[in-house]
């Protein structure tokens, strides 16, 4: 696992990630908004949170979900984050052993409840037409996976922050023993990437999204504005500009305060590439 600290190996993970998440927003895209999936108690569904309260099919679903992949030891993994990891049931397979490349702190650090609470409320609405079109388990099993590409892509965040300490351990530890939550933010902010980053989201988004006719042409515009598109380029974009990179950040700050508590020492070799501190988004 240490050669995941290459920031070339990272920014190829989180470049394979925006296919994922992209791809998983279009196929959400083809159904309804449909509130009722999200809504407790209007689906009785047979699950309850801890206080009592009836799980919306969507969390319904998420968490057995969860259980299943949770049993075949998924979240053993240091880049993958269940969003109901206190209900995660005995593995049927034994534990891999993963060389240590992360600070025992990323062990603490879960946003998933922030993750879901966005998705549901900021990114759905714009990312389907609204209405009820009946197909509420469809909607369900197709939110699963954009949830959990999301959760992987924001808590990637841990890597980046780690690469980018032992990249400029001197300055950022400085800011660390500070407290300086803002002077890390914008030691590990570089806006230029960033608008890189965002828009190839908004040109794979286009590209991915086409209807293509049997002669591989896309297919003809709908009254003349353009190609049909299965997902809005600008939403995927904004999507990235206002809540993945964000959320990601917040990652790498939460990460970095925690990071001396260790000592500070390394635990994992930089690459030699990365020794120019390149920034990874």
């Amino acid at each position: 696992m240490s050669s995941a600290l290459s920031l070339a190996n990272i920014r190829s993970s989180l470049i394979r990630q925006e296919d994922t998440i992209i791809f998983g927003f279009i196929e959400r895209a083809q159904f309804s908004h449909n509130v009722p999936v999200y809504t407790p108690d209007a689906i009785p569904v047979p699950g309850y949170d801890r206080c009592g309260r009836r799980y919306s099919l969507l969390e319904y679903v998420l968490r057995a979900t969860e259980q299943l992949h949770g049993s075949v030891r998924r979240y053993t993994s240091p880049d993958e984050h269940a969003f109901f990891p206190d209900d995660l049931p005995p593995m049927v397979l034994p534990p891999i052993s993963y060389a240590p490349v992360l600070d025992a702190c990323a062990d603490d650090i879960n946003i998933n409840s922030k993750i879901l609470q966005v998705y549901v409320n900021d990114i759905l609405p714009g990312l389907t037409n609204p209405g009820d079109d009946g197909n509420y388990g469809s909607s369900a099993t197709l939110d699963v996976p954009c949830l959990q590409a999301l959760s992987k892509r924001i808590h990637y965040g841990k890597f980046v922050a780690e690469a980018k300490f032992l990249a400029k351990t001197a300055e950022y530890t400085e800011l660390i023993r500070a407290g300086d939550a803002d002077g890390i933010m914008e030691l590990l902010t570089d806006r230029e990437v960033e608008r890189r980053v965002v828009e190839r989201v908004r040109r794979k988004a286009a590209t991915f999204g086409q209807d293509i006719t049997e002669n591989g042409a896309p297919a003809a515009p709908q009254n003349g504005e353009g190609p049909r598109l299965k997902v809005c380029p600008d939403l995927v974009a904004r999507v990235y500009e206002d809540i993945v990179m964000p959320l990601t950040k917040e990652v790498e700050v939460i990460y970095l305060l925690r990071r001396l508590d260790g000592g500070g020492k390394p635990v994992g070799a930089l690459a030699p590439e990365a020794a120019a501190a390149a920034p990874a988004r």
